[in-house]
Formats: structure tokens, sequence, C-alpha cells
């Protein structure tokens, strides 16, 4: 998977998903770089949804959505995924309620696109890791400092204290 350019696609196609997920959650947003217009990204639409408890998700429902529960090391989270027909992956990542308003993904995302320089610094940085690196380890370690600068920055402002990226 390589870096996209901006691609107008991507926020009706995270607004629809949305949309579809609403009813099986208390919250759902489209997150991540394709929820920034203008941001270059890999063509996968990132989405946060949120429930009291983990353990109300509703698997069936989701499957036959075509999101699949994806085994991964992230404590306090459910994470599936979808390919869509035209290769488009969904990422769908599963919270709980009470976590909902702290989320790094969220504040980043907000952040971005409240400040145009934020946003063309870390796409500018994402296509020389990419260019560098190629999809893997190495890219996303590569964009772990300047987001959680960028993070850090939109905590700050909601009053937030700092949280390693990696280790919500």
């Amino acid at each position: 998977m390589t870096i996209a350019e901006p691609d107008d696609r991507w926020s009706e196609l995270g607004r629809q998903a949305c949309v579809t997920l609403a009813p099986l959650f208390t919250a759902v947003e489209h997150v991540g770089s394709t929820a920034v217009p203008g941001l270059a990204a890999k063509p996968v639409i990132d989405l946060m949804a949120a429930l009291d408890e983990l353990a109300e998700v509703n698997d069936p429902a989701l499957q036959s959505l075509g999101y699949r529960l994806q085994p991964t090391d992230m404590p306090e989270r459910l994470f599936y995924r979808r390919e869509d027909y035209d290769s488009t992956a969904y990422h769908l990542h599963v919270v709980t309620a009470e976590s909902w308003p702290t989320r790094n993904e969220r504040l980043l995302r907000d952040h971005l696109l409240a400040y145009p320089e934020a946003r063309d610094r870390y796409g500018a940085l994402k296509r020389e890791l990419m260019d560098r690196y190629g999809p893997g380890d190495a890219y996303t370690r590569g964009k772990t400092r300047l987001i959680q600068e960028l993070t850090d920055a939109a905590r700050a402002e909601r009053g937030l204290p700092p949280v390693p990226v990696w280790e919500e």
C-alpha cells in the first residue's frame, strides 16, 4: 500500500460508513488521514466507534456488513477490518464511551483540520517516509515523533494531559 493524493471520495465514504454503523454504537466518526481534506493518505477509511462496554459489540451485525475482527495487542479496543470491492480498506476501532472524548485519534484529526500547516507537515513527512521505507514498521515508527507533537498540542488546547500515542 502506498500514500495516495487526497481523494474527495474519502470524506463521502467515511460519512456513508458512519451512517451505516451508527445504529450499532453510541458514537461513530471518521478519523485518520482520510478524514482530513487535503491530506495525502493510504486509501484506508479509519473509523472509531464507542460503546459503553466492549462486550456489547454486535459482532454478527458487523460481520454482515463485511467487518472482520482482527487480533491486536491494543488494550481497551477492538479492531475490525473490511475490504471493499474497489480495494478501499476500512478499519474500525471500537473503544469505550468513557474513553471517547480523549482518544488521541480524534484529537489528532481535529488538530489537523484546524491547522493546515500541521496537516501539510504531516503529509510531507508521510510521503518522505513512504518513499524511503515503503509501508511497514519503519514508516510507522518514523511518524511517531510528529504524531506525538501534534497530539500533545491538541491535548494541551483542551486542557488534557499528554498521553503516549502508541500506549493508549
